[in-house]
């Protein structure tokens, strides 16, 4: 089996639809390569099929975030005659900050007034048993 790694940035929202029974995920990320005159930007065609294109994930596949996908690469040769890769999503991780317009997952929030936090040091024993 073969597996790419690579980390860049959604070209556009992802679109979630309906295939034979199955929900799939699809969205395009943008691949920089080379350095200087001789950078270029490689676009792969990603898709996450089941369960993982069902949850909430693609609320956070928004145009500009940055990913790291994973998965089975293929590439696919177009009507145009142009060839394409695609790449089977088996992980895919939010990387950076937060992109303009998507909620973040809710903060832990600090005890109420007049509570405090517990010191996590506190909470371990004085004495090591190793050295």
């Amino acid at each position: 089996m073969n597996v790419l790694t690579a980390t860049g940035n959604l070209g556009q929202d992802c679109e979630v639809k309906q295939v034979g029974g199955s929900t799939v995920c699809n969205f395009s990320v943008a691949i920089k390569a080379g350095f200087g005159d001789k950078a270029q930007t490689v676009w792969l065609d990603c898709a996450i099929w089941g369960k993982k294109a069902e949850g909430g994930l693609p609320a956070y596949l928004k145009k500009g975030q940055q990913v790291a996908v994973s998965g089975e690469l293929s590439t696919f040769e177009a009507t145009s005659g142009k060839t394409y890769l695609k790449l089977r999503c088996n992980d895919v991780d939010l990387v950076g900050g937060k992109s303009e317009g998507v909620q973040q997952a809710p903060q832990a929030t600090a005890p109420a007034q007049g509570g405090s936090m517990p010191d996590p040091v506190d909470e371990f024993e004085d004495d090591i048993p190793f050295s």
